[in-house]
C-alpha cells in the first residue's frame, strides 16, 4: 500500500482573480452548471417541504437570531464561561488569534503524540485556516472523512459549497476520481466500481475504515459550543464524524468564537433550524455532543482551540456583526441565482455564495481584487435573506460593503457616476437641464439600443441601457395642459 500526501494542484484562493473574471470562466463549464442546478433545486425543494411543516417558521427564525445576538452581544463573558466549563470537564482550552497560531497548536499536539496522520470531521473552520496544507507541509497526512470532502481531496480540488463541497461533480466524475486516486493513498477502489451511489459510498467506507481504526489524533470543528455546560456539538449525515470524535485517543476541536451559545436550552431552536435549512431534514441522522474527557469512553485527551481570525473585527461592526450569526447551513447558496450559475470556486474562499460575499471581505478585508469584487457578486434580489434561518440581512450587508469598497477607491468609474448623479439630483435646475439634454439624446438615438457607456463598460456590458425618452413628463404636461395645467398642479399640492 502506498501512503503519501494528497497535494492540491488547483490554484489556491490567495491571488485568485476578481469575481467577474472567475465567474466568466465558471459560466463556460456547462457540465458544472447542470450539476449545480440539479443539486441546488433538489435541496431547495426538500427544504421547502420540511419548513412548511413548522407552524410558525418565522417565530423560530426570530428565536434563532435572538440566541445568536445574545451570544455576540456578551461574547467575552460567554467565552470565559465556556473555557471554565470545558476545563472543569478535563479539556485543554487554547486561544488562537489567527490561522498561523491555530495551525501551530495542532502541529504541536500531533507531534507530541508522534502522529504522522490525522482523521478529520468536515469543518469549514479548518478549511478557512488551511489546516490540511499546514499539516501536509509538516509531513503529517490529513485525511478528510466526509464523503464529499473526500471526493474534493482525492480530486485535488477545492470545495464549492458549504454543505456539499463536491456539488460541482456528478457521479461519473466521482467514480473516475475514486478509481484513479484511492490506491495512491490507501485501500484502492474496487476495479468494477460503477457510478451507483451505494457502490460509491461503499468504496469510500472501505477506504476510510482503516484510517479510522489506525489514527491516533482526530480533528473536528463544531456547529455549536454551549457555554454553560462546556458541550461541543457536531451534526452530520454519514456517521464518519462520530467515528472521528470517538475512536482516536486525542481529539482536537477548532471552534470559531462565534459558534458559542449561552445555554443548553438555546440548542433547541438551533437543532430545528439547522437540519431543515441545510439538508432538508427534520433532524440530522447523527448529532454528537461531547463535554471534555470521560474515563474509558471516547478520546482521553481533548483540546479545544477557540479561533478569532478576524471575527473580533467583524464583531466591532455595528451593522456587519450580524454575519456572525451564520450557522453554515448553506440555504442562501441554494436559492441564489448567481451562485447557481457560477458555482463556489469563483468566490475565492471556502465560504462561497451570498454569505461568502459578505463574510470574506469582513474577515479578510477588501485590499485584494477578489475580496473587493465580492460585494458586487449579487443581484440584491433578497432571496438569501428570506432563506436564512437566523435572519442575516445579506443584501443590507452587501450594500454596506459596496460603500466600503467605493470609499477605499474601488470601482472608480461607478463612484464617479454616482457622485455626478447626486450632484444633478440635488438641484431642480440641474435636474431639468439634464432632462432636456437626455430628451435631445433620445431624439438623436431614436430606437437604437445603447450597449455600452464610456467609463461604465463593466456595468453596461452586462445589460442594455434604456434609450432616453424623447420627452419628459414635465414637457408632456406643459404641452398637453399648458399654463392652466401648471396652476392646477400647484393647487393640488395645497
Amino acid at each position: 500500500m502506498t501512503m503519501g500526501p494528497v497535494q492540491a494542484t488547483s490554484p489556491t484562493f490567495v491571488g485568485m482573480p476578481a469575481f467577474p473574471e472567475a465567474a466568466h470562466d465558471a459560466l463556460g463549464n456547462e457540465q458544472q452548471r447542470r450539476n449545480l442546478r440539479h443539486a441546488t433545486h433538489t435541496i431547495r425543494a426538500k427544504r421547502a417541504g420540511v419548513v412548511g411543516e413548522v407552524d410558525d417558521w418565522e417565530a423560530l427564525r426570530v428565536a434563532g437570531a435572538d440566541v445568536k445576538d445574545e451570544a455576540l452581544t456578551h461574547l467575552a463573558d460567554y467565552l470565559e464561561q465556556l473555557e471554565a466549563s470545558l476545563t472543569a470537564r478535563g479539556a485543554v482550552v487554547h486561544w488562537a488569534r489567527d490561522a498561523a497560531e491555530a495551525n501551530a497548536i495542532v502541529l504541536d499536539i500531533a507531534r507530541a503524540k508522534e502522529a504522522d496522520e490525522v482523521v478529520k470531521v468536515k469543518s469549514m473552520t479548518t478549511q478557512e485556516i488551511e489546516l490540511n496544507e499546514a499539516l501536509e507541509a509538516a509531513g503529517i497526512h490529513s485525511w478528510e472523512t466526509d464523503l464529499a470532502e473526500l471526493i474534493v481531496q482525492l480530486g485535488h480540488d477545492r470545495p464549492s459549497h458549504i454543505l456539499v463541497p463536491a456539488i460541482h461533480r456528478n457521479r461519473t466524475e466521482i467514480r473516475d476520481i475514486f478509481l484513479a486516486e484511492m490506491a495512491k493513498v490507501g485501500r484502492p477502489a474496487p476495479p468494477d466500481l460503477t457510478d451507483d451511489p451505494a457502490r460509491l459510498a461503499e468504496a469510500a467506507r472501505l477506504h476510510l475504515r482503516e484510517k479510522f481504526l489506525r489514527a491516533k489524533v482526530g480533528v473536528s470543528g463544531a456547529n455549536f459550543a454551549v457555554a454553560d455546560t462546556g458541550t461541543l456539538v457536531v451534526v452530520e449525515s454519514e456517521g464518519n464524524g462520530r467515528m472521528c470524535l470517538t475512536l482516536p485517543e486525542t481529539l482536537v476541536s477548532i471552534v470559531g468564537i462565534e459558534k458559542i451559545l449561552p445555554t443548553w436550552d438555546d440548542l433547541a431552536p438551533m437543532l430545528q433550524l439547522l437540519p431543515r435549512s441545510s439538508t432538508g431534514e427534520r433532524m440530522n441522522p447523527y448529532t454528537t455532543m461531547w463535554s471534555g474527557v470521560h474515563d474509558g469512553d471516547g478520546p482521553q485527551e481533548v483540546h479545544v482551540i477557540l479561533l478569532d481570525n478576524g471575527r473580533s473585527h467583524v464583531l466591532a461592526d455595528r451593522v456587519g456583526r450580524q454575519a456572525l450569526r451564520c450557522i453554515r447551513c448553506s440555504a442562501c447558496l441554494n436559492v441564489c441565482p448567481v451562485y447557481e450559475r457560477t458555482g463556489g470556486h469563483a468566490y475565492g474562499s471556502v465560504y462561497p455564495g451570498p454569505i461568502g460575499a459578505v463574510l470574506n471581505p469582513q474577515l479578510r478585508g477588501t485590499s485584494s481584487d477578489i475580496d473587493a469584487s465580492l460585494p458586487y457578486a449579487s443581484s440584491l434580489c433578497g432571496a438569501c435573506f428570506d432563506a436564512c434561518p437566523v435572519r442575516i440581512n445579506i443584501p443590507e450587508l452587501l450594500v454596506e460593503l459596496r460603500g466600503t469598497v467605493a470609499r477605499q477607491g474601488g470601482h472608480r468609474a461607478e463612484s464617479a457616476a454616482m457622485r455626478a448623479a447626486a450632484w444633478v439630483l440635488s438641484d431642480p435646475k440641474r435636474l431639468a437641464g439634464a432632462q432636456r439634454a437626455a430628451t435631445t439624446a433620445g431624439r438623436v438615438i431614436g430606437k437604437r439600443t445603447i450597449r455600452s457607456v464610456p467609463g461604465l463598460g463593466a456595468w453596461t456590458d452586462a445589460r442594455d441601457v434604456p434609450t432616453p425618452p424623447t420627452e419628459t413628463f414635465r414637457q408632456w404636461w406643459a404641452r398637453e395642459r399648458g399654463a392652466s395645467g401648471t396652476a392646477d398642479t400647484e393647487g393640488d399640492r395645497s
